[in-house]
C-alpha cells in the first residue's frame, strides 16, 4: 500500500467528512508548489482558499513567525504583549480605521462583526430590543457556525443544523434595488461579499458596491465587507472594495492576514462602531495572541509596499486573457479579478470534480464548487511561466474530455 493510500484511508476512517479532499498528500511546499508525500510536485491553484496570497513558506512571514516563536507565542488578552500595539496600528492604518478587533477564524470575525453591528444598532442607532435586522445576500458564503448558517442559501450548509438564528433578511446578490427595499428602520447592517468567493467567484455588476454605500450612509445603516478571501491583494487591490474606491463601515479579514502560518482574523471600524464593545463584552484567548500579531505584522508589511497588488494585477491579466480563449471550447464562462476567476465547465462535458481530479493528475491542484465549476487562485509569488503553464494543463484536461 502506498503513502498515499495508507494515510487517506487512516483519515477517512478516523475522521469526520466534512470535506472532500482530493486524493493527494501533501508533505512540503514552497512559493507556488507542493509536493506530496510520493514525491511529486504539484502547481498549488487554489492557495488554500486565499490564505496563501503571499506563497508556502514566505520568508518574511517565517523569519517573523519563528523569532516570536522563541520569545513569547501567548499571553491571552488578559496582558498587554509587545506585538499587539503595532498589529492595532498597522491594521488600522492598513483599513484607514481607528481601531481593530483581532479574532482568529473568518467566521469569528463574521460573528463579530454580527454582534459588534446589532450592539451599535442597539446604543447608537437607536434599534429597540431584540429587533435588529441585518441584510445579507444570496449565495453568500460567510463561515459554517449555527448563526452563520441560518442565513446561508446552500443547502448542504444549512439542513438540519437548525433551530436557526433569527434577524437576517436576504436579497438577491448585486442587485442594490433588492437593498433599498428591504431596509427598514431596524436594519443595522449590510453584509456583503465584495466578490463572492463560495459561490464561485461571482462579480457583481459594475457600480454596486458604490450603491450598497450610498444606500447604507442614506439609512444609517452599517456595510460590512467580508473581504476574507477577496482582500488583502488577491484581485489586485488591497481590498476587492477599492477598485470602486467604497470604504465599508467595517472590513472582515481572515485568511491571507495569517500569511498561512496561523488562523489570524479581525474586523476594523471607527471608533463610532467599535467602541460599543466594553470589557467582558466579546472576546477570545487566542485572538490577538503575540504570535498572530507578530505573524500578521509581517504581512502588512509585505501589503504597505504595494508590490503583491501590483503583481496580481499583470498577472490576473494574463491569466484572464488565457482563459478567455477556453471559452466555448468545454468552458461556458470565466468571471473573476485579478488572480481569481472562477471557470464553469460545459457540465454535459464533466463535472468540476472531474476536472479537478483531471487536472491533479497533470501537476495542477484546483477545486471545484457547486458542480460544474472550478476555482483558479494562485499564490500571488507564482511566475508568469508557471501560471501559463497550469492555464495549458487546463485547456488539455478539458480537451481530455470532449
Amino acid at each position: 500500500m502506498s503513502k498515499t493510500t495508507e494515510q487517506i484511508e487512516i483519515s477517512e476512517r478516523r475522521s469526520a467528512h466534512n470535506y472532500h479532499p482530493l486524493p493527494i498528500v501533501i508533505h512540503e511546499a514552497h512559493g507556488a508548489w507542493v509536493t506530496d508525500v510520493e514525491g511529486k510536485r504539484y502547481l498549488d491553484f487554489l492557495s488554500g482558499y486565499s490564505s496563501l496570497n503571499f506563497g508556502h513558506g514566505n520568508e518574511k512571514i517565517i523569519e517573523a513567525a519563528q523569532e516570536q516563536l522563541r520569545n513569547l507565542t501567548l499571553t491571552s488578552r488578559a496582558f498587554y504583549h509587545d506585538q499587539f500595539a503595532r498589529f492595532a496600528a498597522g491594521l488600522g492604518d492598513l483599513t484607514g480605521k481607528d481601531m481593530i478587533l483581532p479574532m482568529n477564524t473568518g467566521a469569528e470575525a463574521v460573528e463579530t462583526a454580527i454582534k459588534v453591528s446589532r450592539k451599535w444598532g442597539y446604543e447608537v442607532k437607536g434599534v429597540a430590543a431584540e429587533q435588529a435586522n441585518i441584510i445579507v445576500m444570496e449565495d453568500n458564503f460567510h463561515g459554517r457556525t449555527t448563526t452563520i448558517v441560518s442565513f446561508s442559501t446552500d443547502p448542504d450548509a444549512r439542513t438540519n443544523f437548525g433551530p436557526y438564528t433569527p434577524g437576517f433578511k436576504i436579497v438577491k446578490y448585486g442587485s442594490a434595488e433588492a437593498i433599498r427595499e428591504a431596509i427598514d428602520a431596524n436594519t443595522v447592517a449590510v453584509l456583503v461579499e465584495p466578490i463572492q468567493g463560495e459561490a464561485g467567484v461571482l462579480v457583481p455588476p459594475d457600480g454596486y458596491l458604490t450603491q450598497v454605500r450610498e444606500i447604507c450612509t442614506e439609512n444609517n445603516v452599517l456595510m460590512i465587507a467580508d473581504e476574507i478571501q477577496s482582500g488583502l491583494g488577491r484581485t489586485g487591490k488591497t481590498f476587492a472594495c477599492d477598485h470602486e474606491g467604497v470604504v465599508p463601515d467595517i472590513y472582515v479579514l481572515g485568511k491571507a492576514l495569517g500569511g498561512g502560518v496561523v488562523p489570524v482574523s479581525a474586523i476594523a471600524a471607527d471608533a463610532g462602531v467599535l467602541g460599543v464593545i466594553k470589557p467582558g463584552q466579546h472576546g477570545s484567548t487566542f485572538g490577538g495572541n503575540p504570535l498572530a500579531c507578530a505573524v500578521g505584522n509581517a504581512v502588512i508589511d509585505i501589503l504597505n509596499t504595494g508590490e503583491f497588488q501590483e503583481r496580481a494585477t499583470r498577472l490576473g491579466v494574463i491569466l484572464h486573457e488565457r482563459l478567455a480563449t477556453l471559452v466555448g471550447k468545454g468552458v461556458v464562462t470565466v468571471r473573476g479579478r485579478g488572480l481569481w476567476a472562477g471557470v464553469d465547465i460545459d457540465p454535459s462535458l464533466a463535472s468540476g470534480r472531474q476536472i479537478s481530479e483531471a487536472l491533479m493528475a497533470r501537476g495542477v491542484l484546483a477545486k471545484d464548487t457547486h458542480g460544474s465549476t472550478i476555482r483558479l487562485a494562485p499564490p500571488i509569488v507564482i511566475s508568469e511561466e508557471d501560471l501559463l503553464w497550469a492555464v495549458d494543463r487546463l485547456a488539455e484536461t478539458i480537451e481530455s474530455f470532449q
